[in-house]
Order: C-alpha cells, then structure tokens, then sequence
C-alpha cells in the first residue's frame, strides 16, 4: 500500500502529468499537491473541483441514481484534461484524486486507468 507521497509521485509519472492534488470535498481543501506548472494553482482547483464534485452528487440524488457511483468525471479543456476520481474505498469517502495532464502529451485512456490503479492502492 503506498503512501501519500508516493501515490502523488506516481500520478505525476502519468504521460502529460502538470498537477495533482488529493482533496477533501467536504471542505474544499487539498490535503496533498505536487505540480510543475506555475499556471495551475492546485489550492484553487481543489476548491472549484470540489463544487464540481458536489453538484454532480446533488443531480444523482435528484435522479434517484442511489446504486451507481461516479467513476471519474472528465474536463476537457482546448489544452489540458482535468480527471477527478472520486474515492471510495473505506476510509476514503469524502475525498477525491484531480489530474491535469497537458492535453498534447497525455493519454486519456491510460491516465485514467493509472489513476484508478492508484486510488485502488491509496489507503488514506
């Protein structure tokens, strides 16, 4: 079971990796980041993830979709790709995984199997 720290440096060994952060969507906050791009404030992405991630579980409830859970949701940006995996272990809930990944560099269907492989590991 690796660490925080090492399940962060292994998020940020995806192909096309900028930024990670692991958040509590409770309060918004990251409680872990590693980055190499001064364009992305990941205190501040972790905040309006957060939002995303609330609003997303406010229209399941409202959609009566109590036995599914989100696997991850996907941004797409005209550069980049924003991954955010929701937790679910036990332990976890309540806590998500946001990747960025430069959009030229990444590849999507990989990255997102690398962080599912990652949050399988992470025990928080």
């Amino acid at each position: 079971m690796p660490n925080l720290d090492s399940a962060l440096k292994d998020a940020m060994a995806i192909d096309g990796a900028v930024g990670v952060a692991l958040v509590d969507y409770n309060s918004g906050m990251a409680l872990a980041t590693m980055g190499s791009s001064p364009d992305l404030d990941l205190n501040i992405a972790a905040a309006g993830n957060t939002e995303v991630v609330r609003a997303k579980m406010r229209t399941m409830e409202m959609l009566n979709l109590h036995n599914e859970g989100i696997e991850d949701i996907l941004i797409t940006l005209g550069g980049q790709y924003h991954l955010i995996r929701p937790m679910t272990a036990k332990g976890s809930q309540g806590h998500f995984l946001y990747l960025a990944l430069n959009r030229s560099r990444a590849n999507l269907a990989m990255a997102r199997l690398r962080l599912r492989q990652i949050e399988d590991n992470l025990t928080i």
